[in-house]
C-alpha cells in the first residue's frame, strides 16, 4: 500500500496512523539502543536493578570515604592541640 501524496512529494497519513508509526520507530530505536548496551532480552531489568543498587552502593562508600576523612583530620586536629596544650603547661618531662 503506498500512502498517498501531495503535489510536492510529501506524503499524507492520518494522524492516528502517523503517531502509531512514531510509537512503533522510537519502540525499535529504544530496542537498538538497549541492545547497543548490551542490555537486551529477559534479563535486561535485572541488569538495571543491578546497575542502580551498584551506583547506590558506590555512592554510599564515597559518603562513608569522605565522612571518615573529616573524622581524622578533625581528630588529628584535637590531638595536637592538646599536645600543644600539654607541652604550654609543662605537663611531660621538667622543661626549663
Amino acid at each position: 500500500m503506498t500512502p498517498p501524496k501531495s503535489g510536492d512529494g510529501y506524503v499524507r497519513m492520518a494522524e492516528g496512523e502517523f503517531e502509531e508509526l512514531l510509537a512503533r520507530a522510537a519502540e525499535r530505536g529504544a530496542r537498538r539502543a538497549l541492545a547497543d548496551v548490551g542490555l537486551e532480552g529477559k534479563e535486561a531489568a535485572l541488569d538495571i536493578r543491578d546497575l542502580r543498587s551498584l551506583i547506590e552502593y558506590i555512592r554510599f562508600v564515597r559518603r562513608t570515604a569522605v565522612q571518615t576523612a573529616v573524622r581524622l583530620i578533625t581528630t588529628g586536629i584535637l590531638l595536637a592541640l592538646l599536645a600543644g596544650i600539654a607541652i604550654k603547661l609543662k605537663l611531660f618531662g621538667n622543661g626549663s
